[in-house]
Parts: structure tokens; sequence; C-alpha cells
């Protein structure tokens, strides 16, 4: 039986619409009056006759009339197009398909929702929720710190949704990332996506209503620092459905994380963890069945990114390996005074076991069948019969797996989680088991159903009753609109003095057997009054029912103490302290050992643990900002794109959607106090070419600060822009806002044509300050790059005075030197070079006629040839127009022969001498008709006296040439 076949007492009753008109507030909304039934049928009936267009109401809000059956026509409209979220005024409804979707959460669609200016213009999507939280961070809109709470029924698809918001947070927090620490946010980022797979495959199990049902409720805060980056995230867990690691109910499966390793375990590990092929488990029913989370290798790519080593892995494995050998066996007793005895077929699965546990098989079994019991300080062993044996295996299987879990929660946060010093504001993403209707319901679901009765009064408490309230008290003239209050659900199960909670508590510490009846008559004598609660006098079965906001639920009273006492043998405490197995033991070598005695009773109950750990998460809740996303459930088959009009309308009326649409088409949905209000917004005004006429505001005058508020608005509707979001064009304000007592309270539109306005004014001051410092760069760039350039033409101009003054001072002393040493040359040549006087005194040896003819000068002019002494070396000169002159170098041990081809035109009484063979030898040569002739060398011939002229030798020297007639 689903809660869709248990809910017939679901009410059936009309929705009233608030209305009224104050002071800045135009609202007009009917009532609904017996009188108008007829017109409304008409309405409705005129609204639904054009069904093409049913699909295009993206938000119920638009809807008019607004019913049950209107709202039900549009969802089923977008439903048959694929249209899968809607918005309904403050929260998001989403429909599950029930097959995937890839285009609808990709990388570019998560960047289109996020870069958006204005998201809510978009197609609904879950996406606007996350983006709606991640920005109200950005602005610091108190209260700071967001929530997304996601509801809805097993199956609905709350957990898709809360792995959609992480992955959303993961990759638009990491986008905005810094390349320094880019590494860093995305292996956080990586790392809290990882924790999601491995809380799946330990805290998930495959159910009737749901293939990855959560047994278990969390609420994970993903930390953000000033810069809202992504840079950790915190688990907290709610209640683990632990008593289905050794029952399991009729068609469903253990937890995931068996089938995985049963499935996905290679032949090695199998040898490890004794779990040959073809083996069957008692705990692992309908393991041939294969759904979409069995997958071992994600499973242990996750915990190595998540830095669970390898070693501990394998521990981990092993432990519950043994889990499952624990539950093949089976236990034979011929007489309850004697401990039971193990079958036959049990012994060999009591050995891996305690091979896997690492415990010793004979103190394994001995905590199995016998227990111990206190009497003053002696110790007394007692047999247990066959039903408190498989009682104590249960137990101890249980025990293993709830520490186990806890020790993977405590190792993620460990592993992702910030220190409180580098985060300041969080997201949380509330995600927890959906509200369950089965055969037959017991403690857990009790406790299920409880959890979303709390997350229902939290919705009804902060929307539906606080904000109408608020509206009354602010001075808004409001028709209270009718809603379904579960206050009175809640007192019964957690009222006081008396509830079911305390009744189950109270029996729970009584050191006595429960008894199903007796609870029972206990529930009837006390509870009995209370319209919520009811019995089948007929039923055989002791049970009570509950009429939940869902609807009605009978839970089985047998059992339902002892689970509440959750009661863990201490021998089983002590046996597992003493394991081999590192990670077993150390994940119990803290746990205190609980032994009630006969006048002690048990310090904690399931219950009490639960519901506080429940209002801890409520006061968290209590101090963000919600944000609601229903889950619908198309249909209880799971079949993909199925509408069942019977399944939704129930599930609709349950969470109050239609009454929310109400409240949110009539209503403020945001609420600014004034000093907020005037401190966001104030610089609208300031800036505004309009009058307002605000001057300083004193904040703590409430009246100065809502005549600067009515000033700040009455600007704003004075805008041009704001004309279309006008409804009348007379001196009132539109009806998207208006100025109550101490807040301001806006609709989304008007709050985006503020922010609008804001970032406008924002951007126009920007933009003069980025003026104004340009301004200030170009004439500071332009005073450094005159001051720059007068220092580099001063520079410059001592550089160059300073290398003047050396090449002054290098010339003068270049000249000096020359100077010096053409002196010292003149008189060098001088004492070398025979002087006309000396040849005419000194007596010339008579030469043959072969040097006289070579040693000669033919002048043109002089019929004898002349004789030229060349000392050290002779020339000949050949081949000249006018004068031919030869020199024969005499009087040397070495004889130097040079002969070159010289050409002399004459040119005023000059004879220019130019070598056709050596360049640089002869550089000129003055001639005169008459007198000595001399030869004037560059440096003295002495120096050439030994050398051999050649064609490859370099010689030079030879300057300067003077010929004189020789007497």
């Amino acid at each position: 039986m689903t809660s869709a076949d248990k809910r017939s007492n679901v009410r059936e009753g009309g929705h009233s619409n608030g209305g009224g008109t104050v002071k800045g507030f135009v609202r007009k909304v009917h009532s609904p009056h017996p009188s108008l039934n007829d017109s409304l049928e008409g309405e409705i009936q005129a609204f639904l006759i054009d069904e093409d267009q049913l699909h295009t109401y993206d938000d119920l809000t638009k809807v008019n009339p607004v019913t049950p059956t209107t709202v039900l026509k549009c969802l089923q409209a977008r439903y048959r197009v694929k249209v899968f979220y809607t918005h309904a005024g403050c929260t998001l409804v989403a429909l599950n398909p029930f097959q995937p979707i890839p285009d609808l959460y990709t990388l570019d669609v998560m960047k289109e929702y996020h870069c958006a200016p204005q998201p809510q213009e978009f197609k609904p999507h879950i996406f606007i929720v996350a983006e709606e939280a991640y920005r109200n961070v950005q602005n610091q809109l108190e209260p700071v710190n967001q929530s997304l709470v996601v509801s809805g029924e097993s199956g609905a698809g709350k957990t898709w949704t809360s792995r959609c918001l992480m992955k959303y947070y993961a990759t638009v927090a990491a986008a905005s990332s810094v390349v320094n620490s880019q590494d860093t946010v995305e292996r956080i980022e990586r790392r809290v996506l990882d924790s999601n797979p491995i809380m799946e495959a330990f805290g998930n199990a495959c159910t009737l209503r749901n293939n990855n049902s959560s047994r278990f409720g969390k609420y994970i805060q993903l930390q953000l620092d000033r810069r809202q980056l992504l840079v950790g995230a915190s688990v907290q867990t709610y209640l683990l459905e632990k008593t289905r690691v050794a029952c399991q109910p009729a068609n469903e499966r253990n937890f995931h994380i068996f089938y995985q390793m049963l499935k996905g375990a290679t032949d090695e590990q199998r040898k490890e963890w004794k779990m040959p092929c073809g083996k069957h488990f008692v705990w692992l029913p309908n393991s041939e069945k294969t759904v979409e989370e069995d997958s071992f290798q994600e499973t242990v790519e996750a915990m190595v990114h998540l830095g669970i080593k390898a070693e501990r892995q394998r521990q981990l494995f092993r432990i519950l390996s043994g889990i499952l050998q624990l539950g093949n066996l089976n236990f034979s007793s011929m007489d309850e005074s004697q401990p039971c005895d193990l079958d036959e077929q049990s012994k060999d699965f009591l050995q891996r076991a305690a091979d896997l546990l690492c415990v010793p098989a004979e103190e394994l079994l001995t905590s199995l069948r016998v227990r111990t019991l206190k009497a003053g300080k002696q110790s007394v062993l007692k047999p247990c019969c066959r039903a408190e044996c498989s009682m104590r295996r249960d137990c101890l299987a249980k025990v293993i797996y709830a520490q186990l879990f806890e020790w993977l929660v405590t190792f993620i946060n460990n592993s992702i989680c910030a220190d409180k010093s580098t985060w300041c504001n969080f997201i949380g993403v509330l995600d927890v088991y959906g509200f369950e209707c089965f055969q037959i319901n017991n403690l857990e679901q009790l406790c299920i159903n409880y959890a979303n009765e709390k997350l229902q009064q939290h919705f009804v408490a902060h929307y539906l009753r606080a904000q109408q309230e608020e509206y009354v008290s602010e001075g808004l003239e409001w028709s209270f609109v009718k809603y379904q209050d579960n206050q009175s659900c809640l007192d019964l199960l957690e009222g006081s003095p008396v509830s079911v909670f305390s009744l189950l508590n109270e029996e729970s510490r009584l050191n006595r057997a429960s008894d199903a009846k007796t609870m029972k008559v206990r529930l009837e004598k006390e509870l009995g009054n209370n319209a919520n609660i009811s019995w089948d006098k007929f039923s055989k079965q002791p049970h009570f029912t509950v009429a939940h906001y869902a609807g009605q639920v009978s839970y089985q009273i047998q059992g339902m103490v002892e689970k509440n006492k959750d009661p863990v043998p201490p021998e089983l405490i002590k046996l597992l302290q003493e394991s081999e197995n590192s990670l077993l033991h150390h994940i119990f070598t803290d746990k205190e050992t609980e032994i009630p005695t006969s006048k002690g009773l048990s310090k904690v109950t399931v219950v009490s643990k639960f519901k506080n750990s429940l209002e801890r998460l409520m006061r968290i809740l209590h101090t963000t900002t919600p944000h609601y996303t229903r889950c619908i459930k198309p249909n209880p088959d799971c079949k993909p794109l199925t509408f069942k009009k019977e399944e939704v309308i129930m599930q609709l009326e349950a969470c109050g959607i239609v009454e929310t649409i109400h409240i949110s088409a009539a209503g403020f949905p945001i609420r600014i106090p004034f000093n907020g209000f005037m401190q966001r917004y104030g610089l609208i005004a300031k800036y505004s070419h309009v009058k307002s006429g605000i001057h300083s505001i004193d904040a703590g005058a409430d009246y100065i600060l809502q005549r600067g508020v009515e000033n700040l608005l009455s600007v704003v509707s004075q805008h041009e822009a704001f004309d279309p979001l006008c409804e009348d064009n007379s001196g009132k304000h539109n009806s998207w806002v208006h100025c109550g007592r101490t807040k301001v309270f806006l609709t989304q539109l008007m709050l985006d044509f503020l922010e609008y306005q804001r970032k406008k004014v924002l951007c126009q001051c920007a933009f003069s300050i980025q003026c104004c410092w340009l301004r200030y760069q170009r004439r500071r760039r332009c005073a450094r790059r005159l001051s720059a350039t007068r220092i580099q033409a001063v520079v410059r101009s001592w550089l160059v005075r300073r290398q003047l003054q050396r090449w002054n001072r290098a010339a003068a002393v270049i000249q000096n030197t020359w100077r010096m040493w053409r002196a010292l040359l003149k008189a060098l040549a001088e004492t070398e070079l025979d002087d006309a006087k000396d040849l005419l005194e000194a007596d010339v040896p008579q030469l043959n006629a072969i040097i006289r003819e070579r040693g000669s000068v033919q002048l043109s002019f002089i019929q004898k040839p002349v004789s030229v002494r060349g000392w050290p070396l002779g020339l000949a000169l050949a081949s000249a127009p006018s004068i031919t002159m030869s020199l024969t170098a005499t009087g040397f041990q070495k004889m130097v022969s040079v002969m070159a081809s010289l050409n002399l035109p004459s040119r005023r009484g000059e004879y220019k001498l130019e070598p056709n063979q050596y360049s640089q030898e002869l550089a000129s040569i003055r001639a005169q008709p008459k007198g000595s002739v001399k030869l004037h060398y560059r440096q003295s011939p002495l120096l050439y006296a030994d050398r051999k002229p050649d064609m490859k030798s370099d010689m030079s020297g030879f300057n300067a040439i003077l010929l004189e007639k020789s007497l």
C-alpha cells in the first residue's frame, strides 16, 4: 500500500485569498464565498479551455484562478512537454521525470544561469534557487547564511536535486578562483563532490518506492570565504536506518555498498573477503536486481580522492564482508536452559566472520550464545535462547555498521572541512528521507515522518503563518489565507507533558520486557483525546494511526520499544575492542559500554537522540534564509514521463503548495528593515537627478527612517525605467512595494529593479572614480615623462661635455706626442742622412758601369745621369714620362732591392710619385732640377736595413721623399 492509497482523510477544503487596500499597497483579492461557486467554476473552465497555453505558465502565481485543479492542469501540461520545474511563489516545484535528462544539468547551463543579470527571467530551474541563495551571500543580505530545503516523498528526486545543488556550487564557487588558489579550490570542490557517492553507497538503499532511497538524513554546509569561494564543507547526519543491515523489508534491498562489493570485486578481492562467486548471503536479498548505483569502482575512486588509503580500505571491506558472514549464522536449540548451538552449515560462516573481524571464533560464539548479568559485585553467565542469540547477532552487525558509518562521516568532515578562520558564511543543503507509508511501519518510519513534520512546520511557521502575521503587525490590511497547520500532530508526537515519544522513552527506560498490548493501552489512556491519533479496534496486531500532514500512517507497536532501547550487549563491545583489525579496534575504543542494571536506566534512547539532533538542525534553519524546493513524485511506480493526477494532487495539498501560491501572489516575499534598506539603497536617491528631500538620517529615529524610505521609494517610482512596472500613474506607490512600520515589503520584481538602479548608480560612481583616477594617472605620467626628459637632457649634456673634455685631453696628448716624435725623427734623419755639403767634401767612390747605371737618375733637362745615393734602400724609378730614377742600395751586408714603377706627372714644378705595386711605400716625391737629392723617410731607414721585402711583406716608412739636385 502506497502513501497515496493511505491518504483518505486529507482535507479538500477551499482556499481563501487575502485582500485589502492600504497606503502604498494596492491589492484586490477576493475571498471565496458559497454564492460565488458558480462564477469560480466558470473562471476555471475559461482558464482551462485553452490547453495549448497551459504549459507556458512558468510561475503558478500567474494562474487565475488559483485552485488545485488549475495548478494540477498546468503542471500536467508542462510535464507533458518535458518541462519539469515550475515556480510556485517562494517555492520551486520539481517533478521527477524518472529518466536521465543530460542536457538539463550541463556545465554550460550552470554558467548561463550564473552569469545572467536576472536569472529569474530564465526558465524555472533548480539552478535559479541555487543562484539566488549564492547572490544573497554575495550581497550580504541578512540573514547571510542560506539553507536550501529539499523536501518531498520517497522517490520524488530529493537526492538527485541535492546532488545538482552541490555540483552547481562546486562549479560556480571554483570558477572565480584566482590562479594561485585554483588548484586548492579544485581539490576542495572535488572532495566535496566525492563525498556524495560514498555517503550514498553506505547510507542509501533500494526500496519499493525508490531505487536510491536515502536511509539517513544529511545537512551539508558548503563553507564560503569572504570572496564567496568554496573552501570547505561539513556533513551532519541524522538517524541512519541501521536495522536494514540485518532486516530488509520484502522486495527491498540492503545498503548499496554490499551489492557493489558483491558485483564489482575482483577475484583476488573475493578470495580475501571470502565471498566466492555464486555464494548466497541471507542479508543480501534481490541481489540479481541491478540499479545504477551498483558502481563499486566509483565508490573506491571517491575514497582515494578523499584520502582513504588502500590499507584502510582493505580493513573496511573486510569488516563489511564479516557482517555479511554473520547473516548466515543460524542457531538451533533443543533445551532453552542450555546455550544454543550453531547449525553445521553455520560453523564455516562463523570462522569466516571471526577471521574477517579479526576476533577469536570461540569468543565470538560465546558472546553470541551467553550473556552476562550483574548481581551486585558478581557476574552471572546465562545462556541465551534461540531468539536472543539471533537478536545479539543482529545487534552485533548493526552496531558495527553504525559505528563504521559514523567513522566515515567523521573522516569525510576531516577531509573537506575548512578551518573556522578561513570561512565566514555557508550555504546549507538539506536532504532528508521523504515521507513514508508502508504495509508495516515501525519506529524508523515514525522518526522519518516526524522529521518531515518538523520541516513542514518550519515552512508553515516561516512562510504561511509568520509572513501573514507580520503583514498585520506592519500595518497591511490583510485577510488571512487559511492553511493546514500540523502543530497538533507535532504536539501528539513530541509535546509536553505526555506524547508518543515521552511514553516510548518512559517504557524503554524501564528494566523490564516490553509488551505491545500494554503500550497500546497506555497510548489510548494518555492520548485518547487527541484528534490526530486513532486505533483500529478490529486489527489483530497492536498499532496506532497518526494523521500526518501528508496522510494517515499506521504504526506497529510490536518491537518499537526494543528498537527505541537499542541495547548493545557489553560482551560484544568488549570483543570488538580487542579486535586485531586496527579500524575496528579504533572505532570501538572510545565507545562507552552501557550496562543496565536492575536499578539503573538506559541513558539515551533512539527517539531522544534523534529528537535532539533534529532540534539542532531546526535551530540552524531558523537562523538562515530558507529556500524551498518541493519535489513531486508523478506516479507511484517510478515510470518515466507518467503523470498520475491522484498522486500529484495529494502531494500538492499535503505540502501546502496552493496556499503558498495564494500568499505569494498577494504578498511580499522580501522584507527589509528600514535601516538596512537605507544603507543599501539610499545612494539611489543621493545620486538621483530627482529632488528627494532626503537629508541626514538618524539610525535611531524610526520616524525619520520611515520618511527617508518613503522619499526614496518616491524617487524610484518617478524614474523613467519604472513606468512599465507601475499599475497606475497616480502619485501612490505601486503594488510591488509597501512601507510598513519598521520594514519595507518588496516583491521580487521590485527588488530586482532596486538592485538594477543600485548597480546603475554604482557603475556611474565607479565610472567617475575611474575617470578621476585615469586623469590623475595621465597627469602623473606626463609629469614623470617631462621630469625624465629633463633629467635625460642634463645627463646627456654632462656626458657629452665629459667626453669632449676627454677627447680634447687625448688629442692634446696625441699632438704633443706626435710633435715630439716628429722632432725626434727629424733630428734622427738629420744625423743619419748625408748632407749636400758632406757629399761635396766626401770622396765618392767609383762605381762600376752596372751600378752606376742602376744608381743614377736621368732627368729630361740634364744630359748626364744624376747619381743618387739611397740609404739604406735603393729605388728604381722607371716608366716616368719626364723623369726616370733608379736607386741602388750600397754599403750594406744585406742588399735590399725594391723595384717599382712610378708615374710622375708634372704639376706646378712638383713631381708626385705613385707606386704601382706597393701602395703604402712612397707617398710623394719632391724633385728639384738643381742641387743634390735627399730622401726623407717616415721612419729611420735603419729599421729596415736587415729586412728583405717581398710581395707579402708589409713595408712602410716612406712618407715623403725629397729629391734635391746633387752637385
